[in-house]
Order: structure tokens, then C-alpha cells, then sequence
């Protein structure tokens, strides 16, 4: 595949992940509020905040290394041996369920089982659901490392919708089951993700004479399995290297990124109580960071050497500890808002390290790809402008003048959004055109193949 294709299809990739991920958010906020009609706010909280928590840990700590050390890299590599590194997420993920499960189940606080009911039921069958995504691990790498991003579409979207209908309607039908829906619908999504990916390469490997076939390094289905080949090491001991390196820096990163959900699990102290729209308003600026600080970390962790992501790790250590020291004061100023406030001040503090050695890493080429960083001051003028006319119309429509204020409230926030939109088409030329060329020419590929 030429430089140009495999730009175009991680575009596309990229593009297409960014609106799965809207698709999926908007899902779950119309099923929460479907819900919340027949389920009381304990169940939904409990699902949302200790069981997801549990389940998301597991995963990212049996997964984010191996998935991150085996795309690392070319396409010149012993994939038996990367299968084997792969599937041994699998009883990590075990490891990682049962101790996690018994945190959740001994450690934290056991909700009045009249208010929630089945909540060890709930523990038990989020962590297994965990444990069998892993099971497709070797299929996703295999598909993320040759671009199949309509697989990846179909999939996750797929197994999302299915288990979007499915918790409706047990909600609709079975609401007395309580945490017992949550747990069946999410062992669903998890064995309809896996299915689709297993189904997929049973169905390409079995066709020969296919173009995508004849690019896999595979050939069969047992080919994924884990084999034991006499004088070869069973795993890639410089991936296995790379993945421990990587293992130590996520462990510290899932602290630093999903802190404020821990330190809520584990105190269940915090009361938002009237700061709804202050606390909202500090996400935004945490989400902004964090889409910085994501195009930035991706960049420098593929760059940087074993010995480099080593040395970073003391570095995220510090930032670890500093996290809890700053949550701790800031939550004792300003409430709930701090931990959202030391979050952002983690975020900064890391994208100016990656800032820090992109700079050194480009600093004797004649590139400047930190020059994207800054934004037109006609933009820069429409954010300034579109936020005083929001902020404005809240004080005169929102959010106690009636319905009609609200809706008017509304039409001004979108026009501002359409504005603002309007205005980045207008003055970010080279990422439209970007998008255009790329996204086209993966669609040329596509039909190509």
C-alpha cells in the first residue's frame, strides 16, 4: 500500500472513530434518560460511575500495553509470536478481573441491596464481560494494523445499537430485574463485538482469491491461535519489553486520566449540589486538553525510544503523586469542580512535555508541525464573540423564563455553534483540504480493493 493510501485510511480511521464516539455518547444519553423514566437514579449511577469503572479498568490495564507495543512498528514481523504476546492479555484480564472484583465486592461500600439489588451479580458479570472482550484481541490488532476501518464501523456500532434495544426493552419489561439488565446487556455487547470480528476473518480466510486475504499475514484461522513453535521463542521478547515499558507508563496514565471517578468510587463523599453549569464548564476546558493533549502523547510515545518511555515514567509518577496533592486542596476550596481543575492541570502539565520533545525532535528538520497549534485571530475572535453572546443569553433566557426562553436560548447557542463552524471552514484551509484529499483518496482505495 503506497504512503499516500495509508495516510488516507488512517484519516479515515481516525475520522470515523471520532464519530463513533459522538454516535455512542448520544446513544447513551437518550438511553439514560429513557431509563431514568422506569429505573431510579441509584441503579443508573451505580452502572454508570462503579460497575463501567470496573469494567474500563480491567480492560485498559490487561489491553492498552500489548495493543500499543504490537501497532508499534512495521508490517515486518513474526505475527505468531505477536498473536502470542497478544493472547496473553487474556488471562491477564482474568488476574485483573477477579482482584478488581474483589476490591469492588470487599474494599468499597455494598449499596443497600434494597435500593440496588444484585449488585454482586452486577460485579461479577461486568468483570466477566471484560475478560471475554479480551477474547477478541488478536482479531482487532490483526484488523487495526491493516486499516479494515469498515469493520471496525460495523462492529462497534453494531454491538452498541444491539445492546442499546436490548437494556430498552428489559427496562420496558422486566424493570424489578434492576443491575441483572445492565450485566446481561453488557455480556451481550462484548460477545456481539467479539462475534463480528471472529465471523469477519472466518468468512476473508476463507476466500483465497479475495485481495484483502491475499495482504494478511495468515492464512487460516488456527494461525491466530496461540502456537508453540520447537527452537523459536514463544513471544517477540523486544515487543514483550516494549509492552512492559508501556504496561508501566498506562498504570500510571489510567490513574492521572481517571482519578476523579476513583476518588468518587472509593470516598462517595462528593455533592454537586449548584454547581451543574460551573462543573460543566470546567469539563469543557478538561475535554479541550484533553484533545490536545491526545494528538500530542500519540505523536511522542511513537517516537520515543524503551529508554525514553522509561524515564517518562518516573516523570508520570511525580505527575501522580502531585495529582492527589492538588485534588485534595482544590476539592477543600472549590467542591467537586477541583478534581475536574487538577485534571486540567495535569493535562497542561503533560502536553507541555510533549510539546517539549516534539520541539527537540524536529528542532533540526526543516518541519514545524507545532505551527498547527496556532489558530487564525479572525477564529480566535468568533470562540471570543460566540461566548459573550451564550454567555449573555443565559443571563436574560436561561434557565427560569419558561420553555420559550429555553428554545430561544438554544437557537442562539446553535447559531453561534453554526457561526464558529462556518468560521474554521473558512480560515483552517490546509486541514479541510487535509480531510478532502485524504478522505478521498481512501475511498479510491477502497473502491480499488
Amino acid at each position: 500500500m503506497r504512503p499516500q493510501e495509508v495516510l488516507g485510511r488512517a484519516a479515515r480511521l481516525a475520522s470515523s472513530g471520532l464519530l463513533l464516539q459522538v454516535l455512542f455518547r448520544l446513544i447513551t444519553f437518550v438511553l439514560n434518560a429513557f431509563i431514568l423514566r422506569f429505573l431510579s437514579k441509584e441503579i443508573v449511577g451505580i452502572v454508570n460511575v462503579r460497575l463501567t469503572l470496573l469494567y474500563s479498568t480491567t480492560i485498559f490495564l490487561a489491553r492498552e500495553a500489548f495493543r500499543r507495543a504490537c501497532l508499534t512498528g512495521g508490517a515486518q514481523r513474526d505475527w505468531s509470536q505477536t498473536f502470542n504476546l497478544l493472547w496473553l492479555t487474556v488471562p491477564l484480564g482474568v488476574f485483573w478481573s477477579l482482584f478488581l472484583g474483589w476490591v469492588w465486592l470487599q474494599l468499597l461500600e455494598v449499596p443497600d441491596p434494597s435500593v440496588v439489588p444484585h449488585y454482586g451479580t452486577g460485579v461479577v458479570v461486568f468483570a466477566l464481560s471484560a475478560v471475554v472482550e479480551l477474547l477478541g484481541e488478536p482479531f482487532w490488532v490483526l484488523a487495526q494494523a491493516h486499516m479494515f476501518v469498515k469493520l471496525k464501523v460495523i462492529a462497534e456500532s453494531l454491538s452498541v445499537i444491539l445492546k442499546s434495544v436490548l437494556t430498552a426493552l428489559l427496562v420496558l419489561w422486566l424493570p424489578h430485574w434492576g443491575l441483572y439488565i445492565f450485566s446481561l446487556a453488557q455480556l451481550f455487547y462484548t460477545t456481539i463485538l467479539v462475534l463480528c470480528y471472529v465471523i469477519y476473518f472466518t468468512k476473508l480466510l476463507g476466500s483465497p482469491e479475495s485481495p484483502k486475504q491475499q495482504t494478511l499475514p495468515v492464512s487460516r484461522m488456527t494461525d491466530l491461535l496461540p502456537n508453540v513453535v520447537r527452537n523459536k521463542a514463544f513471544v517477540n521478547w523486544k515487543e514483550a519489553k516494549l509492552t512492559w515499558s508501556f504496561f508501566k507508563q498506562s498504570f500510571l496514565k489510567q490513574i492521572l486520566t481517571e482519578g476523579e471517578r476513583y476518588v468518587m468510587t472509593f470516598l462517595n463523599v462528593l455533592n454537586f449540589g449548584d454547581q451543574g453549569p460551573i462543573l460543566l464548564r470546567s469539563y469543557c476546558l478538561y475535554v479541550l486538553l484533553l484533545a490536545i493533549n491526545g494528538v500530542t502523547e500519540c505523536f511522542t510515545f511513537a517516537a520515543m525510544s524503551k529508554e525514553e518511555v522509561d524515564r517518562y515514567n518516573f516523570t508520570m509518577l511525580g505527575l501522580s503523586s502531585s495529582f492527589l496533592v492538588l485534588s485534595y486542596l482544590l476539592t477543600r476550596w472549590c467542591g467537586s469542580v477541583g478534581f475536574i481543575l487538577a485534571n486540567c492541570f495535569n493535562m497542561a502539565i503533560r502536553i507541555t512535555q510533549s510539546l517539549s520533545f516534539i520541539h527537540r525532535y524536529y528542532q533540526k528538520s526543516p518541519h514545524r508541525p507545532l505551527a498547527g497549534l496556532y489558530l487564525s485571530p479572525v477564529l480566535l475572535g468568533t470562540f471570543a464573540v460566540s461566548g459573550g453572546i451564550t454567555g449573555v443569553s443565559e443571563v436574560f433566557l436561561c434557565c427560569d423564563q419558561g420553555w420559550p426562553a429555553r428554545l430561544a436560548h438554544i437557537a442562539v447557542g446553535t447559531f453561534c455553534l453554526g457561526a464558529t463552524l462556518g468560521t474554521v471552514f473558512l480560515t483552517e484551509t490546509k486541514l479541510i483540504h487535509f480531510l478532502r484529499t485524504q478522505l478521498g483518496v481512501s475511498r479510491l482505495a477502497d473502491k480499488m480493493t
